[in-house]
Order: structure tokens, then sequence, then C-alpha cells
């Protein structure tokens, strides 16, 4: 993960889909197809016009209008933060309270910074202490992570341009008016839509995998409601539909270097959607055309995912519009219904007895019989965690302001701040890559600071600029992007030199210019490079400081010079804390999530056969290692969004990737499943003692297999083989549960279903072993992992 992303975190922030009517730009226009192509949504035109426009505005308040270089300054670079660096998403309304927030946290830390920034070690202990805190906050909430950039910028700026206490009120009233030129230009000037990519994605998602149940009903039955055949065309495009909706879902996810999710209630519960969502896609939905047989359409079971497609409809809907969720609790309660009547028609005739050496068939032929309503039942419980997910949302946004204020939370979602203490504390273990990168980035900037106040550097605040600009995961990634930021500063230096020389004192000249160096500043990191980047804004401060006190063209060597200084501090930070990058740390996190989701699985298990063997008495849910799955799982994914982000050919392919983080996701949502499964049954009569030892024979054989596995992905030691069916076992299992397999009245007891389907999800778990162990093997010769 990178400390401050490739472009600044405004431009990585979520994308805009389509511009406003109001400001619809020409087709016809030269180059516009290639901004279009760069700039999806327009989202940096959208900053760069807003600061071409203002930021000029803000400089010329405070020098010639008020004639204060210290509020012109702060001003200028204020508008700089507070319109080119950040980008809030959400509503107006949100937006600007979030603008606000950050406004007033800029002052205060302006504030602290001028107080420190005449005595050297106490300004480099002050910026280190708050760097790591505004870095480390960013595993928080998305909304504290992009902001990082612009938390930092007006301390680094306070504490590296000196000054005594009595200029704090010009500082502030310069960064003052650059808060409300942004306030303004949020809700005025070019306003972005409302965006929400994750629950746009989700509501797309929804549908789709909707379409293809209902499709996959209409072609396993033969034809739809209306009696039309669907055909097997029709049914392979309503597949690819869904598998395309569902990694629209994924890549919208990955697309930022922080997780998109805030700390709202809503934000929280859609977020959760995107691993349920691949999960039901890529697993538990299984083309029917992939059979060994041909499928025997089952009424019943055709009824289950009917069902389950009109909960996801009504899911995507509620989602869309939050309003009464009264269509979703009917089509749940259908969901319902229909999956206790299939349960009741797939145990009502069990085979009977095994005879003598008839052990093993019988068994087949009961899990043959339970596996219908199995599958329906792993099918529902993914849905209607969907459903519950979606409801939260919803129920969320349907507060009052005053409950909204007072932190009053659905039934069955923690507050924000519980959420947000989870979070923080997920990440301070000794292996989070998020830790490394908020110690490493905290101590580059201290760094940066004490050198430049020891060598006495001029405008010593681009040192430390240059330092959080350039670090990165890995020392090899830093040192290029030291490269390209010279290179890039030079070329900046070069024209902007250039310009200065030519004009002269000509001031007249250099304000025409101002505003079209800010709007290719803006635009130059997102749709060419970082180091285009670095040249416009070299050429932009080249004219601002020649326009405050003019210096000539050696204000750009000066500045060479300065990255050059912060670029070496940098590298030699890279080169001393976690050197090697995100691809190490990715396979120490898939190995932790491994472990640790495989023990919670296992937990759900023992606490399952507890709750069916009344002579046992009451177990304790697993809700610590439920805990510690969840944990490393985050941790998992700030690691992937830190290998995805470092430059340079991956060696595994994303597709590799993916499948092995997808494996996580069903190891841990298949204890979620079994929790659930036993979640609130009593046990009935009878001594379970085979059943648990069977189960827990199984269990221990999965453990022991992902064991392994994980160290393989550490890189120690191979990847191993995947575990075969055994169907011996199985005739064991059944066997124990034989004798109250059926009532007095020939049905399935419940406890004994479950204990079935507590296998089934063990074996669904070893058959997932299959596709995990060839992209495994793949990182293991590639060394991309360990």
């Amino acid at each position: 993960m990178a400390i401050i992303p490739e472009t600044q975190p405004s431009t990585l922030g979520p994308i805009l889909t389509a511009l406003p009517s109001s400001v619809a730009i020409p087709r016809e226009l030269p180059g516009w197809e290639w901004l279009r192509a760069h700039d999806r949504g327009f989202a940096a035109l959208r900053r760069a016009t807003r600061a071409a426009i203002l930021m000029p505005t803000a400089f010329a308040l405070g020098g010639p209008v008020l004639g204060n270089p210290v509020l012109a300054t702060f001003a200028a670079l204020g508008s700089f933060a507070m319109l080119l660096l950040v980008d809030f998403g959400g509503t107006i309304v949100n937006r600007l309270q979030c603008q606000a927030a950050l406004a007033v946290a800029s002052m205060v830390l302006i504030t602290l910074g001028t107080l420190a920034s005449r005595t050297t070690w106490l300004a480099a202990v002050l910026i280190a202490v708050v760097a790591f805190g505004v870095l480390f906050a960013g595993v928080v909430s998305s909304v504290l992570a992009g902001a990082t950039l612009s938390l930092l910028l007006p301390l680094i700026i306070a504490v590296s341009l000196h000054g005594p206490a009595s200029s704090i009120p010009d500082r502030l009233e310069g960064w003052g008016i650059a808060s409300l030129f942004s306030l303004f230009a949020i809700s005025v000037l070019w306003p972005a839509p409302a965006r929400d990519p994750v629950r746009s994605s989700a509501i797309a998602a929804c549908r789709a995998l909707a379409t293809r149940l209902r499709i996959e009903v209409d072609f396993v039955m033969g034809g739809g409601q209306d009696g039309a055949k669907v055909s097997e065309a029709e049914y392979r495009q309503a597949v690819t539909a869904s598998d395309a909706a569902v990694d629209a879902v994924q890549t919208g996810f990955l697309a930022t270097p922080y997780r998109p999710t805030g700390l709202s209630t809503s934000a929280r519960a859609v977020v959760r959607l995107v691993d349920e969502l691949r999960w039901l896609n890529s697993i538990v939905l299984r083309s029917v055309l992939t059979a060994s047989s041909p499928m025997t359409p089952i009424p019943a079971v055709c009824a289950v995912k009917r069902a389950a497609a009109d909960v996801l409809a009504r899911a995507a809907d509620l989602l869309e519009a939050p309003g009464t969720a009264g269509s979703l609790d009917d089509a749940t309660a259908q969901l319902r219904q229909s999956l206790e009547e299939l349960e009741r028609v797939s145990t009502a005739r069990l085979p009977d007895s095994a005879g003598p050496g008839d052990e093993q068939e019988h068994a087949m032929r009961v899990v043959t019989a339970l596996d219908p309503s199995f599958r329906s039942q792993e099918l529902s419980f993914i849905v209607l965690q969907i459903a519950a997910n979606v409801d939260y949302a919803a129920r969320a946004e349907r507060r009052s302001w005053l409950e909204k204020v007072l932190g009053r939370q659905p039934t069955g979602f923690v507050g924000f701040l519980t959420a947000a203490s989870e979070r923080a504390r997920t990440h301070t273990a000794r292996d989070s890559v998020w830790l490394h990168n908020s110690v490493r980035g905290a101590l580059g900037l201290g760094l940066a600071v004490l050198i430049a106040d020891l060598l006495a550097v001029q405008h010593s605040f681009w040192v430390a600029l240059a330092t959080i600009s350039v670090l990165r995961s890995s020392a090899l990634n830093t040192g290029q992007n030291i490269v390209r930021a010279v290179l890039g500063t030079t070329v900046g230096f070069v024209i902007g030199g250039g310009i200065v020389a030519l004009v002269g004192t000509n001031t007249a000249v250099l304000w025409a210019l101002l505003p079209f160096a800010v709007l290719l500043a803006g635009l130059a990191p997102t749709t060419v490079s970082f180091a285009a980047g670095q040249a416009a804004f070299t050429l932009t401060l080249t004219i601002l400081f020649n326009l405050l006190a003019p210096a000539g063209w050696q204000l750009g060597l000066v500045r060479i010079e300065d990255i050059a200084l912060g670029g070496a501090v940098s590298f030699l930070v890279g080169v001393m804390l976690w050197p090697r990058g995100a691809g190490v740390a990715l396979g120490r996190a898939l190995s932790a999530a491994y472990t640790d989701s495989v023990s919670y699985l296992t937990s759900a298990v023992a606490y399952g056969l507890g709750r069916c063997d009344a002579a046992r008495g009451a177990p304790q849910p697993p809700v610590e290692q439920a805990v510690q799955a969840a944990a490393s799982a985050r941790r998992l994914d700030d690691t992937l969004r830190g290998y995805l982000a470092e430059r340079g050919a991956k060696p595994l392919p994303l597709a590799q990737v993916t499948a092995l983080v997808t494996g996580v996701v069903g190891v841990r949502l298949a204890g979620d499943a079994v929790l659930q499964l036993w979640d609130g049954d009593t046990a009935d009569g009878g001594d379970r003692a085979a059943a648990r030892r069977e189960l827990l024979s199984g269990s221990d054989l999965v453990r022991g297999w992902y064991a392994r596995f994980a160290e393989s992905l550490a890189g120690r030691g191979a990847v191993p083989d995947p575990l075969t069916a055994d169907a011996v076992a199985d005739g064991r299992l059944v066997e124990a549960v034989g004798h109250d397999l059926r009532d007095p009245d020939g049905n399935a007891t419940a406890t004994a279903v479950r204990v079935i389907w507590t296998g089934d999800h063990l074996d669904a778990v070893r058959r997932l072993q299959g596709m995990l162990v060839g992209p495994a093997q793949e990182a293991v010769d590639q060394q991309a992992l360990g």
C-alpha cells in the first residue's frame, strides 16, 4: 500500500459515471475523447477547474488586496489542499460536513504547528506523532483515508515556515478563506453528483443474480412461467451477466488504496455485501451445465431459487430507494417458507435402514436425499445475509436526524465508536501493512523536518512534502518514485524558469499564467503521470512565489534540491523499515487469514456439536474466533490494495490472487453458516458421542490441511494436495445419527439433519481446496508471496 497513492488521494476516489446535463461538454472539442478516457467522470477536471478559478482569487485577496504575504501564502496553499487534494463522496450535505470538519481540523493543526515551529526537536516530534495518527486513522474510515494529505499539508506548512505565535491569526485567516472557497466550490461551482460506487454496483449485481436464478429455474424446468422455453444460450448469457456484475463490485471495491467505506451504519452494512455477493456467485451458484449428469428438476428446489431471486430483486430495490422494507420482509418470509417446504419434502422419505454390508451405499443414499435441501439451505443462508445487510442499511438511512446525531443504531448493529475501535485494533498487529506504512510515513516526515531545519533549507516544507509524496510500501518503488519526482521537477523548473526569465518583473503576465498552471497541476497527475504532476506543481509554485516575492528562475533550482533531499529521506526510511514491499506482506496476510478463518470454522463446528449433545451442557459461541477471523480478513484486504497499488509487473495474475482471497471468504462464511445452523437449536434426547467423533475428526482433517496450506503461502513448505472425499467417513457419520434420523412419523429429526449438514459444510470447504491449490502453487513457483 502506498503511503500516499500514486496519484493523490483525491484522484483515486469513487469514479463518477456521468456529468450533470447542465455542464455537458461538446464531444467535438479537441482532446475530448482522450480526456474522457483518462479522467472518467471528469473528477480531476472538475477539481482542477475549481482550483484554477478560486486559488488565484484567494491568493490575490491575501496579496494585492489585503497586502498580507502570510495570509496570501496560506490562502493559496490552503486552496491547493482543500480543492485539489481531497474529493469527498456522498451527498452535497455529507460533502459539506466533511469539508467543514477538514477545515476545522486543519486550523487546529496550523495552530499546533506554528507554536512548535521555532523549536526544531519539538517540531520534528510533533509532526511525527500527528502524522502517525493521521495516517493510521485511515483504517477507520475511507473519508479519513482520502483526506490524509489534506490533513498533513497544513501541519507541514505551519511547522516548516517558522513564525511566532502572533502569526497564527494571519495563517488561520488565510486557511479560512481557502476553506470558505472550497465550500462554495462543492455546493455551487460545478457540484459533483452524489455517488457511491459500492452501492450502485451492488444493486446491479443483486439484480443480475436474481435474473440468473429465474432463468436457471426456467431453463431446468423446460419453460418459463408463461410456457416459453429458455434456451441454453439465454442461460449462458445470464450467467455471464451475473459474473460481470459481481466482478464490477469487486473491481470497484479494490479501485482505491483504502476500503471505500465510512463509519456510518449504512456504509458499513453495504460494504459487507462485497464478500457475500462474490461468494454467492462464484461458489454457491453452480452452473447446471457443468453437472456430471442431467439435472432432474425438483419443483421444491426451483421454488426456493425463485424465492431467493425475489429476495435479491427486492434487496436491490430497497438499496436503491430506502423506503419501507415491507416488500423485502415479505420476500424473505416467502424464502424461509419455501425452504421449510423443501426440507419437509426432502426428508419425508429417507432410505430405509442399512442392511448387512450395505452401510456405505446406504450412507450415500441418505446424503444424496438430503443434498437438495442442503444446497438450498446454503443458497438461502447467503441470500438472507445479503437481505439482512440491505435492511440494516435502509433502516439506518430511515433514522431521523436526531437519532443519527444521538448515534442510535438499528438493532443488530454496533455503534460507530465501537466499529472504529474494532477497526483500529485490527491493525495493531505487528504484521499489519497499514501499521507499517503509518510508522514509515511518520518517521519519514519527522526526519525530513528535522534535517531540513538543521540544514536551514530554503522553503523547507518542500522537503517534507516530497518525503510523503514519494514514499511507498517498498524501497524499490520509493526509489523509482524519487527518480520520477526529480525528473518531473526538473522539467517544471526548466519551463517555469524559462517563463520567469522571459517575463522578468512583469507580474501581469504571471497572474495571467497562474490559472492555467493550476489547471495543469490539477489534471496532470490523473491524466498523464506522477512525474507530469510534479512538473506542473513546480511550475505553479515558481509562478506563485515569484508573485509573492520575486526570486527569479533560481527558485526552481531550490525546489529540485529540496525534492532530492526529501527523496533521500524517503529512500532511507524505505530501506530501514519493511523494504520488501506488499508481495511478501500479502503472503503473510493470506496465511494469517486462512489460519484464523479455519480456526473460526472448526470452533463453530465444535459449538454446534455441543448444542446437539444435551449431555455436555451449553457451549459458548466462538465470538473471539469470529472477531479474529474478521480482523485478519480486513488486514488482508488492505494488504491486497497495497499489492495492487505497487508499480511494476505482478508475478501473480490478479485472477489467481482473487481466487486465493475468495477462498478466505469461503472458509469464513462457512463458519458463519455453521454457527447460524446451530444457533438457537435446542438439543433433543440421545447420545451423539459417535457423531461428535466423526465430525471432529473431519474438522481436524480440514484444519490440518488449511494449516499446511497457510504455511505454504508464507513460504514455509510445499502446497499440500487437496483432500479426497471419504465415503467411508460419510457412512460412519450417517450410522452415528441413524438411530434418530427418523421421528415416529418417518421424517428426519432436526438435530440429525443439522449434524449431516454440518458435515456437508465441512465437505464444501474441502472441495474449495481444489480451486486454491493451482493459484497457490503458481504463487510459490513464481516466488510471488511468502
